[in-house]
């Protein structure tokens, strides 16, 4: 079986990360998207429409099998394996759940979830 790796670039798969840890407490709150578009100026450079990428990132999310949510990240973190800033990756995915100024269990699982997953994988 192929792995299950669906972004070109690790930076459109960290854009999917902050969407996905965005919406663990299935809310949508304004805060949180703030703070993912604060983080892609990090991520692209400044030619890039951050509106029009978060929102095809976000349909692109809505979209996508949740159950197979699991195995795109593991997938993806083995094919992306370099020297990535782990500790700034976690940082910037809890900046995103604390946005909103509450941290609902849900997000802390999410968050949890992945900073095992990419612990493991990258």
């Amino acid at each position: 079986m192929s792995p299950m790796v669906i972004h070109k670039t690790f930076e459109d798969f960290l854009l999917f990360l902050y969407v996905h840890i965005s919406r663990a407490d299935s809310l949508y709150d304004p805060k949180e998207m703030d703070v993912i578009q604060e983080k892609m100026n990090g991520l692209y450079p400044s030619k890039i429409d951050f509106d029009k990428k978060l929102y095809i990132t976000l349909r692109e999310y809505k979209d996508f099998d949740k159950s197979k949510l699991q195995e795109l990240f593991k997938d993806t973190l083995k094919q992306f394996r370099t020297s990535k800033d782990k500790e700034k990756i976690l940082a910037d995915l809890a900046d995103i759940v604390s946005a909103d100024g509450k941290v609902q269990t849900a997000e802390t699982n999410a968050l949890a979830a992945l900073k095992q997953t990419i612990d493991l994988y990258l």
